[in-house]
C-alpha cells in the first residue's frame, strides 16, 4: 500500500522524528558544569550547540572561535557513554569546521594536549541541515566519560562557526563513588573505635 502524504499530518512521519530525536540525546547526559569550550569568543555559548535534535536549526544559538579557527570542547558526562555516532551542523560556508578529531578519557585537555594522537581522525562536509552522520569506531568509545572534540580547521575562513553537535549513543549510570564511600567507612571505623580504648588506659596509667 503506497504511502500517501495528505494535508493532515502524518503519524509514520511524526513517529520517525521522534525516534530519531530520542537515538541523539545523549546531550542529556552532559555534565554542563563542567563542559567547556576553548578558544570560544563569546563565554558560554559552546554549552548552547549541545541540545535537542529538535532545535538544531535554531541559528540564534551557536559558537564561534574567537584567536583563530580551532575550538575544543570538553565534554564530561555523568556516566559511562557508549558514543556511536555525531553530527556537526554548521554553516554553507568557510566557517564550517572540516576536521574533527576524537579524544576520550582526557580531562581538562588543553589545545597543548592535541598533539596526542585521537581516538578517531574525521574529515567533515559542509552539513547546514545537521542531517550527516558520523560513525564511531565502537570499540574504541564503549566506556567514555569524558570525550573531547578538537576542531582544527574549517574550510577557509578567519572563524569557525558550529550550530549544532549531536552524540548519539548509550549512557549507563556510574556507581564507582558510591562504593568508594562505603569501603572507606567500613575500613575506617573498627580504627577508631580501638583508638578510644586505648586512650583512657593510657592517660590512667600515667
Amino acid at each position: 500500500m503506497a504511502h500517501g502524504h495528505g494535508p493532515g499530518r502524518c503519524c509514520c512521519c511524526g513517529e520517525e522524528a521522534a525516534e530519531r530525536g530520542a537515538a541523539w540525546g545523549l546531550y542529556l547526559r552532559i555534565d554542563r558544569q563542567r563542559l567547556q569550550c576553548l578558544n570560544e569568543r563569546r563565554e558560554g555559548s559552546g554549552a548552547t550547540v549541545f541540545r535537542p535534535w529538535e532545535e538544531r536549526g535554531d541559528r540564534s544559538q551557536f559558537v564561534e572561535s574567537d584567536d583563530d579557527e580551532e575550538l575544543l570542547f570538553n565534554i564530561p558526562f555523568t556516566g559511562s557513554v557508549k558514543l556511536k555516532g555525531v553530527i556537526v551542523m554548521g554553516e554553507d560556508d568557510g566557517t564550517h569546521p572540516a576536521e574533527m578529531r576524537l579524544f576520550r578519557n582526557i580531562p581538562h585537555m588543553s589545545f597543548d594536549d592535541t598533539a596526542k594522537e585521537p581516538e578517531q581522525t574525521f574529515s567533515l562536509s559542509r552539513d547546514p541541515l545537521g542531517e550527516l552522520e558520523y560513525s564511531t569506531k565502537i570499540a574504541r568509545f564503549s566506556n567514555v566519560y569524558h570525550l573531547s572534540m578538537h576542531f582544527p580547521k574549517n574550510f577557509g575562513a578567519e572563524t569557525t562557526k558550529i550550530f549544532y553537535i549531536g552524540l548519539k549513543g548509550e549512557w549507563t549510570e556510574a556507581h564507582r563513588h558510591e562504593v568508594t564511600i562505603c569501603n572507606y567507612e567500613a575500613s575506617a571505623n573498627p580504627a577508631d573505635h580501638k583508638l578510644e580504648q586505648i586512650t583512657p588506659q593510657t592517660h590512667f596509667i600515667s
